[in-house]
């Protein structure tokens, strides 16, 4: 059977139509244009059979790619690859060959132009590519009946058809055909196997990337990368420094699947595991480098954490003992860096990843333990490592992390494993004890708590009194609302005690106690108590924690402040549901009443009951008249650096939660002069490196454009306003961080709708 393919081809403005039969004939046809109509054909031959074309265009094209579907669903495809691979171990034409692979690559795309809507199935690229894959495979076992007959064949004019493909984007389609065929020919098949890695082997470097990412994005397994791939990264420097730098370290899209592919692959032979140990070496400076860790987002962080964690989970012992040092000094550094960011999530991924390279490198010492929350990290861990969570408390549940400490254990999936240290199970069992009558017990009586705000005082800073101390703390907010000409006789000196307490004793929810009592008082009397607050802000002898306290009770007091509240009514509990959720709430069962209740009014009908919901009370913004004394003192002295307390040096995190704050106080004030302030504030630290910083910068922009009045913005910072959509565009575009950009993309269209109204108001 004679097949013959039809191609047209255009040289040096002269336009061919090319035969290309089976038996190695080729014909060229001069074609001409007739009114600037397409090319058209004068005559050409399929398998014997003579095909006259018209002057109509239309005709001719519908004749062409009749012709071309027939050629491609009969196997022609596959026929003209070979015969090109007959005739480049001959040393054939290299245009020819240049030519006949773009037409075979693009043939799609040509079509697709010149038939617009109207292009028939076969030829779309989801149908196209997996069946030239299916040619390149019977082409393939060609090839491999010539070498077995001991025949001369050449295998690059294949190769090239794959690379141009993959680099086009199409590498799902064409290897979705490709790697489940040659991972069956190649498990018993040496020749097979020398035919596959030959066949990558001879891709053209500016080709080898898309190739080599889409084998390892089409195979199951490092087993089967192994297979079809040999030692390419070995032999090929652009290979190698695509799967040991650019799919590692200057990206993290991929998936954890692949991470598994790659890494696996460079520790299934000795002859590549040089590579994974530089690999790993790297990763670890990336990962211990405070640039990298303040620079780059959290999600090539988390990223990077998979890697090393899958690095750790193939290397053997003697490759760790080797290394031992360097991996411990690496830990050291990249430890501090982690623990000293701002965001919960890179401190989680430092422990995590300290405790794994730990319990690897000191298999007889002590090793690194930290109290982890694990609720929403556990995705972070490749399914080489063991998770093991820990029950210290039903509120409170730490988890720390543990590679596998034996190379030649079978891999296991990440799991919750509750583990039996510090539990009952290893005492001696009380089982044998027989229970003491305690039916004529009865119940203690319980402390009476203070009635007055200055007990309440007194119980707090006089001798230790625990069930005093409880009960105190649980109807301070109680009293402070009630009795609020008491409360402004003391409430600097209640502010003060309720600063530096301590807990005394333990009680579940201190901490929440605490800080209610503390906003209850300040509103009660703003004005001093909130002086008293932000002059202790930048005081000497506070903690972090302290400062911090202080930022969310302004916060928190200002929000209620802010509240309209029905004249005569006073709220008992202002705080229990905040707008702001400043401090991290405790376990979520604990709202369960709350979640079924709201399910419950859900589904509920009822029917004439009256008023279904309390109207809105209109009355005046309380927080806007003691405003100032809240914002200008805490915005005064942020660049003047204290003994034990400085802002703009390594206290960042708190200068983060500064930003925070004045950002909530503008949005409460809504006061021109406060977001003029503000905006000056966030022009001086605009290029802050830290990402929580900026988050909190960029908050203040969004409180300030949704609070002050568009008139009043214009009339008194018009000029920063443009300097500062620069600024937002910038980091829109540029900022490694995500929230950065989010945030700055939603400043620019508050911008965008600002402009919008004022173009539509009447001048």
């Amino acid at each position: 059977m004679t097949f013959a393919a039809l191609i047209i081809i255009n040289i040096k403005g002269r336009q061919y139509i090319s035969l290309i039969s089976s038996k190695g004939l080729w014909f060229q046809y001069f074609l001409w244009e007739q009114n600037g109509c397409d090319p058209l054909v004068c005559c050409c031959s399929f398998k014997g059979h003579g095909v006259f074309f018209t002057s109509r265009p239309g005709f001719c094209l519908v004749k062409t790619v009749d012709i071309l579907e027939q050629f491609v669903r009969e196997g022609g495809l596959s026929a003209l690859m070979w015969e090109v691979c007959q005739q480049h171990a001959q040393a054939a034409s290299p245009e020819l060959q240049e030519t006949l692979l773009n037409k075979v690559v693009c043939l799609p795309d040509h079509l697709s132009n010149k038939l617009r809507g109207e292009n028939l199935p076969i030829f779309l690229p989801q149908n196209y590519f997996p069946l030239l894959g299916t040619e390149i495979i019977q082409v393939l076992q060609r090839i491999s009946d010539s070498l077995r007959g001991g025949l001369d064949c050449s295998i690059s004019f294949v190769s090239q058809v794959l690379g141009k493909v993959c680099v086009h984007g199409r590498q799902k389609e064409i290897l979705s055909t490709l790697v489940p065929c040659l991972t069956d020919l190649t498990k018993s098949d040496c020749i097979w196997q020398r035919m596959c890695w030959r066949l990558v082997e001879c891709v053209p470097d500016r080709w080898m990337e898309a190739v080599v990412c889409g084998f390892v994005q089409a195979v199951p397994g490092a087993d089967v990368l192994s297979r079809l791939l040999g030692n390419l990264v070995v032999k090929n420097k652009k290979a190698q420094f695509v799967v040991t730098q650019k799919l590692l370290l200057l990206q993290y899209s991929c998936p954890t699947a692949m991470l598994q592919n790659v890494l696996g692959y460079l520790a299934l032979d000795n002859s590549r595991r040089f590579l994974l140990i530089k690999v790993l070496q790297e990763l670890m400076e990336t990962w211990a480098s405070s640039s990298a860790v303040k620079h780059s987002p959290v999600e090539q962080q988390l990223y990077i954490s998979k890697a090393i964690l899958i690095c750790l989970s193939h290397l053997k012992d003697v490759e760790i003992d080797s290394h031992r040092q360097e991996l411990f000094t690496c830990v050291m550094e990249g430890m501090k860096c982690h623990l000293d960011s701002n965001l919960p999530r890179i401190r989680c991924l430092g422990m995590i990843v300290a405790e794994s390279i730990s319990s690897r490198i000191n298999t007889d010492g002590p090793i690194l333990k930290f109290q982890v929350r694990l609720k929403q990290n556990l995705s972070l861990l490749p399914r080489r490592c063991t998770i093991k969570v820990f029950a210290v408390g039903a509120d409170s549940p730490s988890a720390v992390t543990e590679a596998e400490s034996k190379p030649d254990r079978k891999p296991v999936a990440a799991a919750y494993a509750v583990s039996e240290e510090g539990s009952d199970s290893e005492l001696d069992s009380d089982d044998d004890f027989i229970p003491y009558d305690m039916s004529a017990d009865k119940e203690l009586k319980k402390t009476k708590a203070p009635l007055y705000i200055r007990d309440c005082i007194e119980v707090l800073t006089g001798p230790e009194d625990v069930e005093k101390w409880e009960a105190t703390m649980r109807v301070l907010e109680t009293l402070i609302q009630r009795n609020t000409a008491a409360t402004q006789e003391v409430s600097v000196e209640l502010a003060k005690v309720l600063l530096h307490l301590e807990e005394k004793i333990y009680i579940d929810d201190f901490m929440e106690l605490r800080q209610k009592a503390l906003v209850a008082v300040t509103v009660t009397d703003p004005v001093p108590v909130a002086q008293y607050l932000t002059s202790q802000f930048y005081s000497l002898n506070y903690s972090l924690r302290q400062r911090m306290d202080i930022l969310d009770v302004l916060a928190l007091a200002a929000q209620e402040l802010s509240r309209p509240k029905a004249p005569g009514k006073s709220k008992l509990s202002s705080v229990q549901t905040p707008y702001i959720q400043i401090l991290p709430g405790s376990d979520s069962s604990k709202d369960w009443r709350r979640i079924v209740d709201e399910r419950i009014r859900s589904k509920t009908r009822r029917f004439a009951k009256g008023q279904s919901q309390v109207e809105l009370v209109c009355a005046p913004n309380k927080f806007s008249s003691v405003a100032g004394h809240f914002f200008f003192p805490l915005i005064q002295n942020f660049d003047r650096p204290l003994v034990t307390f400085d802002l703009l040096g390594d206290d960042h995190f708190v200068l983060g939660r500064l930003a925070h704050t004045l950002a909530i106080l503008l949005y409460f004030a809504a006061a021109a002069a406060m977001g003029k302030a503000l905006l000056e504030f966030v022009w001086a630290l605009r290029f802050h490196t830290d990402s929580y910083v900026r988050q909190g910068l960029l908050s203040c922009v969004s409180s300030m454009l949704l609070s002050v009045p568009s008139d009043r913005l214009l009339e008194d910072v018009i000029e920063e306003l443009v300097e500062t959509q620069a600024w937002l565009a910038d980091v829109a575009e540029k900022d490694p961080d995500g929230d950065c950009r989010r945030l700055a993309l939603q400043n620019l269209l508050l911008m965008e709708n600002l402009k919008t109204k004022l173009e539509a108001a009447p001048s």
